[in-house]
């Protein structure tokens, strides 16, 4: 279906997904209801961009272990190539999720190979004109990846397209290093706590045009993910949108952010213009939210049967999914 081809330079862990009521006061024990052992982090939206029709290839890094084993059947089993050699020296890393009844999704995680980055990690990481390249504020942060990371992003040749996602960890990384990555981002996709920090508080309108005018200089526009209330998108142009969410009942929010990215970028790469594929983004978010997992994206014949049926974009104050949190 799309000729166009993701290459993400990002982390991709294994989650450990325990549901439960409520978190845990501390000192208190609590007995699980169910438990997964998924991938989580960046594996999410390369889910979802291949499930909706993307050639996907993985220039992350990934470890020697039971953990990296579990991560590379995974991306064989959605078609998603590797292009790096495992490292020798560590497993890849691993995320605690904390899934309560309300949907809300608590994380600890701990880095492995992903989060160590040389030159000559990134040297078979080659994309060409046309391609898209992602990664998110995760490896941003960590000390041993961020810099050389952001050298490789900063010098990518024009014509290839970049998009970020900072992350909740978009606090913890470098200003300097921040606003160098962010000079050379096509598209900006963010929940609306990330663009706050980027760009201080106001109205979404407000903080997008701040984000697009003194930080993402060079873009060609910027999502506001705002969970039950759709997306906020702003173009370069100045045109710019209120995106409704679609209701649903959410089981569970886990990578819902994650997929919202991955098919609004896929949307993207076919030709859809910007509005159509952030509409198609908040379906395929409000899809996920009703599984549980993180990498729960839909496919692409599963959103337009969504967007095709009797669902209507939710009004103010309706109580649905965080669907683009």
């Amino acid at each position: 279906m799309n000729p166009a081809r993701l290459v993400h330079v990002g982390s991709a862990v294994v989650d450990y997904v325990y549901r439960i009521d409520a978190l845990p006061t501390p000192g208190e024990d609590k007995i699980a209801d169910a438990y997964a052992q998924v991938i989580g982090g960046g594996f999410n939206m390369m889910a979802a961009a291949a499930r909706t029709g993307m050639k996907v290839l993985f220039g992350g890094q990934h470890g020697t272990g039971p953990v990296g084993d579990f991560l590379r059947r995974a991306l064989a089993a959605e078609g998603i190539d590797i292009l790096t050699p495992q490292a020798p020296d560590r497993d890849t890393g691993n995320c605690v999720v904390l899934v309560t009844a309300d949907a809300e999704r608590t994380f600890v995680s701990i880095a492995g190979a992903e989060g160590f980055l040389t030159p000559a990690s990134l040297a078979p990481v080659m994309p060409g004109a046309g391609d898209w390249v992602f990664t998110s504020g995760y490896t941003l942060t960590y000390p041993d990846s961020r810099e050389v990371l952001a050298d490789w992003i900063a010098a990518l040749p024009a014509g290839i397209i970049f998009a970020l996602d900072p992350t909740s960890v978009v606090a913890g990384i470098p200003c300097d290093l921040l606003a160098r990555v962010l000079k050379r981002t096509d598209w900006l996709s963010c929940n609306a706590y990330e663009a706050g920090v980027i760009a201080g508080q106001g109205t979404v309108e407000e903080t997008a045009a701040r984000l697009l005018s003194e930080h993402c200089p060079n873009a060609a526009g910027i999502v506001i993910r705002q969970g039950e209330r759709g997306c906020f998108l702003r173009l370069a142009n100045g045109n710019a949108w209120h995106v409704p969410a679609f209701a649903v009942d959410a089981v569970d929010t886990n990578g819902a952010g994650d997929t919202h990215v991955g098919a609004f970028v896929c949307a993207l790469s076919r030709g859809a213009d910007p509005l159509e594929a952030a509409r198609y983004a908040n379906a395929a978010a409000a899809i996920s939210v009703t599984r549980h997992g993180g990498s729960s994206a839909p496919t692409h014949a599963e959103i337009e049967i969504f967007l095709n049926g009797a669902v209507a974009p939710a009004s103010a104050g309706t109580r649905n999914e965080k669907a683009n949190a």
